[in-house]
């Protein structure tokens, strides 16, 4: 009988597990949604402002809500379009100048635009953008930690040169911790900002689609305790 309830048991798990990845997608798309229409749905305060815009052309609330939405797109969709020509860069350092200007919300502004700003390179070299690199804590064969290099300047600590360097978290990438590493310990990595992205986020299972895969040991090796005849 605790053969057979095992049995069931372990049936059970496995169809747990099975539909657990399904399970966790859906609530997390329903808690993302819900979270928008609280933000900007017809009863929040952004929700008025697009009401508001749309009541300039139908009198009822449900419809104006809609036309201001579709205003709302058109505009983000005109400003995407306007970003995505010639005059980018133009209208991109405006932005920015004014930001940066303000009190307070500058150099958040700038922090933020910055770190977004490396995911959107995906790979690229520009030194303005964060970069991935490669961490080998206690040098070249020690613990090697994926990280985001906030700048390429090196700053002096102890009269030698570190490097800050953001460590992510995972499976949410956008948090993590500032360190300052020495410089000799940090090298560029070869993958774009969006394959770290993915690394985090899966906790590591997408890292032998952008990293060089290599046969991992069997699990009894890993856990093989050395032999208590052996010598030291």
């Amino acid at each position: 009988m605790a053969r057979f309830l095992s049995n069931q048991l372990r049936v059970l798990l496995a169809g747990l597990l099975a539909i657990l990845p399904l399970v966790l997608t859906i609530g997390g798309t329903v808690w993302v949604g819900a979270m928008l229409f609280q933000w900007a749905g017809p009863g929040s305060a952004f929700g008025n402002i697009m009401a508001g815009i749309g009541l300039a052309f139908v009198p009822s609330p449900t419809a104006a809500y809609l036309i201001g939405f579709l205003v709302i797109l058109l505009c983000l969709y005109v400003f995407g379009l306007v970003v995505s020509s010639q005059v980018k860069s133009g209208v991109v350092a405006f932005i920015g100048r004014i930001m940066e200007r303000a009190p307070l919300i500058g150099a958040v502004y700038g922090l933020l635009s910055r770190f977004l700003g490396a995911f959107g390179k995906q790979g690229s070299t520009d030194i303005n953008a964060m970069a991935p690199v490669w961490c080998f804590f206690g040098g070249k064969g020690g613990v090697a930690v994926l990280a985001l290099l906030s700048a390429p300047e090196a700053v002096v600590v102890g009269g030698q040169p570190y490097l800050a360097v953001l460590v992510p978290t995972a499976p949410v990438p956008f948090g993590g911790g500032l360190l300052f590493v020495p410089a000799q310990w940090v090298t560029p990595a070869a993958i774009g900002a969006e394959a770290l992205t993915s690394i985090y986020v899966s906790m590591g299972m997408t890292a032998p689609q952008f990293l060089a895969p290599h046969a991992a040991p069997d699990a009894g090796q890993i856990h093989e305790k050395p032999d208590a005849g052996a010598s030291s």
